[in-house]
């Protein structure tokens, strides 16, 4: 196949990410070497561009059927593609870099609904949509962009998610050490790495929420002043419910065996609302309510790993990255649910615990000009490897 970027050896890329915590477009400037498991690459640069409280909500209604439209949905596609857009060009700004310097730009988008498998009760077949319409950055920024990487997974009988397991090989994959990569953003997703592993040894899933539950009760309980409890602070002043958790945990969805995703379709603003009303009728403060979300997150990751992961594989490390890995109540939780490993952040590793999603997608976009297949079937359930990603020219 052709590659856009010439038979270069060596390419500027720019990997571009928003995902279900909502927080804002995550832009990583990436110097990629080369292409496949051998690929090494280097982070220039890194900016967020938060959303402003408003426009997240706007986003949060078309995760609710009951509150958007299909007007509201057509919109909210080129206004995010215009707030990607604006990301590429920040870190390239950042860095000092002219946008015409930068090979290609890759963009996951917005997830806004995800079906992983068919519901034939509602005439619902196995979908997925993401927003952030790829003309409109290509256009803005005048380089080519690589996206909508979903779908083909999905059309070969994947879920479309998780994707970033074939950058944490590349980035993390060790000889020696077993290894869990533990995503927590707004849902929490893992990534399996047994030492020495092969691309098909590795697994990977939704853990489930990761701050999603944790944000919407913040965010509720201070009347809208707080969009996340910073570092855990809020959480360490309270004591965690224990057996409420134990009742969150009984949601089908723990018991479902990889592969899996989920997203805001069952642990949105919806069932957050469910969980801020069980914790009132229980006389929890408003601390022991964000503890207990806190802890909630951590006991979904860990029941995971003692269900699907710990019984096939030797694991040392469990290395975090996201959000969550600032939130350091709910790394000493993840450290007192699992004993006898160690919990560690990416940036202990030389990776940015909040650029790590976005750098991915920069090599994930980086592998789809190539021609190269980006998708972990054993991971995905997909029925074989394929190239995932569509291009739009600048």
């Amino acid at each position: 196949m052709i590659s856009i970027t010439g038979f270069k050896t060596e390419s500027l890329a720019i990997g571009l990410m928003s995902g279900t915590s909502l927080d804002g477009v995550d832009a990583a400037l990436v110097r990629i070497k080369g292409s496949g498991l051998t690929t090494t690459s280097r982070l220039i640069a890194y900016v967020q561009l938060p959303y402003e409280e408003g426009f997240r909500e706007q986003i949060k209604a078309l995760c609710n059927i009951e509150q958007s439209s299909v007007a509201d949905v057509c919109s909210m596609n080129f206004l995010l593609a215009d707030r990607f857009a604006a990301a590429a060009e920040a870190v390239c700004q950042q860095a000092g870099i002219a946008m015409d310097e930068v090979d290609f730009i890759s963009s996951h988008g917005q997830t806004v609904w995800h079906i992983p498998k068919s519901d034939a009760a509602q005439s619902l077949a196995r979908s997925t949509l993401q927003l952030g319409d790829l003309s409109v950055i290509a256009t803005r920024t005048g380089r080519p962009v690589v996206g909508d990487f979903r779908p083909a997974d999905m059309a070969a009988g994947g879920q479309g998610a998780p994707l970033v397991p074939y950058g944490d090989l590349i980035l993390f994959g060790d000889a020696l050490q077993g290894r869990v990569l533990q995503n927590i953003g707004g849902i929490g997703n893992c990534t399996v790495l047994p030492a020495a592993c092969t691309a098909d040894q590795v697994t990977a899933y939704d853990t489930g929420p990761g701050n999603m539950i944790i944000d919407q009760v913040v965010l509720e309980l201070s009347g809208g002043k707080l969009a996340y409890d910073e570092n855990g602070k809020w959480a360490a002043e309270g004591t965690p419910d224990k057996g409420l958790v134990a009742k969150m945990m009984q949601h089908p969805y723990f018991s479902q065996m990889p592969p899996k995703s989920t997203g805001r379709e069952l642990f949105g603003a919806a069932y957050a609302a469910a969980v801020l009303a069980g914790a009132r009728e229980r006389g929890l403060s408003s601390a022991d309510i964000v503890a207990t979300a806190t802890w909630f997150t951590a006991k979904s990751i860990a029941d995971s790993y003692e269900r699907w992961v710990f019984p096939k594989n030797k694991i040392d490390q469990i290395i975090v990255s996201g959000g969550g890995a600032h939130n350091e109540v709910l790394l000493a939780m993840l450290s007192e649910l699992l004993p006898g490993r160690t919990v560690a952040k990416a940036s202990s590793f030389g990776i940015d615990d909040d650029a790590k999603e976005a750098l991915i997608f920069a090599l994930l976009g980086n592998e789809c000009i190539h021609g190269i297949p980006n998708n972990i079937p054993s991971a995905t359930g997909a029925g074989r490897r394929v190239v995932m990603g569509k291009l739009a020219l600048g």
